[in-house]
């Protein structure tokens, strides 16, 4: 059998599928990261740039578990971007603000990705590649929604953990946070039993419908209706 027949017999959409979501997963766990570093680095912390991590080369942010994880169950994380609270005025505060900076980013990334969408739809719909296309920007805004819902979970080392204990005394958030590394393993044992996956599902898919009406807004600007 010659190398172009075998070519033209591979199942391209294995592939083309894998793409339509890495990339879109690549895109949302790089901002939310880099969101995180910025608000950082503007409340006083350096250690972010200082490795490197000010940029949107995905190749600094991925975590492979956590990207393997966005493609297969549409909820990861990337690489925690270095954070160190005692450059902050306010330790705790500027922990929760730096903390809520990467789902605060994933919703504005999916509200643009939707508008675009809406505008788009019409021009594109009934072209192969067009739908492709498509496809891809719904599923960037789909999976930065799930990222958000996902990183305000409480459970360390996830961002909403973060942000519930800055509420608690200063002994018991640095005890807490001291175990950051386990909350992980808990994670994932959480995903992979399904625990969790049934309820993140059903909220993600709440709060997406609310930020679809962006594309359905976008779009009857172009005079169509979705």
């Amino acid at each position: 059998m010659h190398v172009s027949e075998i070519i033209r017999n591979l199942d391209w959409s294995v592939i083309t599928d894998a793409l339509l979501t890495i990339i879109p997963a690549l895109i949302c766990i790089t901002l939310h990261e880099l969101s995180h570093g910025f608000v950082a680095y503007k409340l006083g912390d350096p250690t972010a740039k200082r490795m490197g991590r000010l940029t949107l080369n995905p190749i600094k942010h991925i975590d492979i578990v956590g990207l393997i994880a966005m493609v297969l169950f549409k909820f990861g994380w990337a690489k925690p971007v270095p954070v160190d609270m005692r450059y902050f005025k306010n330790p705790k505060r500027g922990m929760a603000i730096t903390a809520l900076a990467g789902p605060a980013s994933n919703i504005v990334i999916a509200v643009i990705a939707l508008i675009v969408y809406g505008f788009l739809y019409k021009l594109l719909s009934n072209m192969t590649v067009g739908e492709y296309v498509l496809q891809m920007i719904y599923i960037t805004a789909y999976l930065s929604t799930a990222l958000a819902i996902f990183n305000i979970i409480p459970i360390p080392p996830l961002d909403g953990s973060k942000v519930l204990f800055s509420f608690m005394s200063d002994e018991a958030y640095y005890r807490l946070m001291q175990y950051e590394k386990y909350g992980m393993i808990l994670l994932i044992v959480l995903m992979v039993t399904g625990v969790t996956g049934r309820y993140l599902q059903v909220a993600v898919g709440f709060v997406f419908n609310i930020l679809f009406a962006a594309a359905r807004f976008a779009f009857r600007l172009t005079g169509g209706m979705i």
